[in-house]
């Protein structure tokens, strides 16, 4: 079969390489990679580290509002379907590419599947949330990581389409992980001691485009007595700029770094805060506890184990909870075991294989 597969965000991109290798054993998968233009150098870190297979099209878009980045993938989706005739499109996420795709799709009437389904689960008015709901409207076929997901889906009445895979996130992770082991030199060149350091990162257009948001956090981090990691993704620095804040000395800020780096930072650190969904699962693997910078998050089973804590923007939350984290007991596999994809691509083959 050929599949067409759409990666936008950096986190789309390290779920596409456990898939890419599953598919391609058997099957051939075209990539098509749409990503703004002034994170394409960010983006690019992700394919040379995880040998992503290289993209067969790059849809490169211009900032604006969410219609018009959505209208330019639109007109460059279409012609790239029509060439390739692909017998299934494949999404992620809940990106401005991924519902671009799936319209796409959809108006050509192409199956299309959902590769991060029913993760919508707290409602909000947001662009995201917005394209996530859609995507699982228009998908033929829905896979989940959670249990929760899977059961959300099938009492929205698309229990037939349905299937609780895993996290791909935990598939990257566990073929990811030897290697950064051993290539990866990040804390050599921070300087840091493995549980002696926190991990920040802070790129989530609530906290960087809400100025008293952006002061409270960062006056929170001011705060802590402990070294701090703080790679600054540019729209972040920016934002940090335009308001004339400062950050303490304690306080390490780096440019933004590649997969196997923050793996490292992230296995090692005694805390990560952060309002970064992927690095919220990917620290509850690594059995680092987390504070979400947000008010809310998709990943209430998380929290539940007590591995996550919501903080907000609360500067009192953030630093109290910073130094006073109780560490939790091991939790349950409740995103799979890391074989999600080989398990997609055999659903795929049974549900449209010839």
């Amino acid at each position: 079969m050929k599949f067409l597969s759409i990666v936008g965000a950096r986190s789309e991109l390290i779920q596409a390489m456990p898939v890419s290798l599953a598919l391609r054993t058997r099957h051939e998968e075209v990539l098509v990679h749409s990503v703004p233009r002034d994170d394409d150098c960010m983006s690019q870190h992700f394919f040379d580290q995880l040998a992503i297979p290289t993209p067969q099209y790059r849809l490169a878009i211009n900032a604006g509002s969410h219609a018009q980045q959505i209208g330019q993938l639109l007109t460059q989706f279409e012609p790239i379907l029509l060439a390739e005739k692909p017998d299934v499109v494949l999404v992620r996420g809940d990106s401005n590419a991924a519902l671009s795709a799936a319209l796409v799709a959809s108006k050509l009437q192409i199956p299309l599947v959902h590769l991060a389904a029913g993760e919508q689960g707290v409602p909000r008015a947001t662009p995201a949330a917005s394209n996530g709901v859609l995507i699982d409207a228009l998908a033929a076929c829905h896979f989940c990581s959670t249990q929760k997901a899977a059961d959300r889906l099938a009492h929205a009445g698309k229990a037939t389409t349905t299937y609780w895979v895993g996290d791909l996130l935990l598939d990257a992770l566990r073929q990811v992980l030897p290697v950064a082991s051993t290539r990866a030199t990040i804390l050599d060149t921070v300087g840091v001691t493995t549980e002696a350091y926190g991990l920040v990162t802070l790129d989530h257009p609530v906290n960087i485009d809400n100025p008293q948001r952006l002061r409270q956090i960062l006056q929170a981090l001011n705060r802590v007595q402990e070294p701090i990691i703080f790679p600054i993704h540019p729209r972040t620095r920016q934002a940090i700029a335009a308001l004339g804040l400062s950050l303490s000395e304690h306080i390490q800020r780096i440019e933004p770094i590649g997969y196997l780096d923050m793996i490292m930072l992230a296995a090692n650190a005694r805390i990560i805060a952060t309002d970064s969904s992927a690095l919220q699962r990917t620290a509850f693997y690594l059995l680092t506890p987390c504070l979400t910078l947000l008010d809310e998050t998709d990943w209430t089973e998380i929290v539940e184990t007590g591995w996550n804590s919501i903080v907000s923007a609360d500067t009192q939350q953030i630093s109290d909870r910073w130094h006073n984290f109780p560490f939790p007991p091991v939790p349950p596999e409740l995103f799979g075991d890391g074989t999600a994809a080989q398990r997609m691509v055999t659903i795929l083959e049974k549900k449209f294989g010839e």
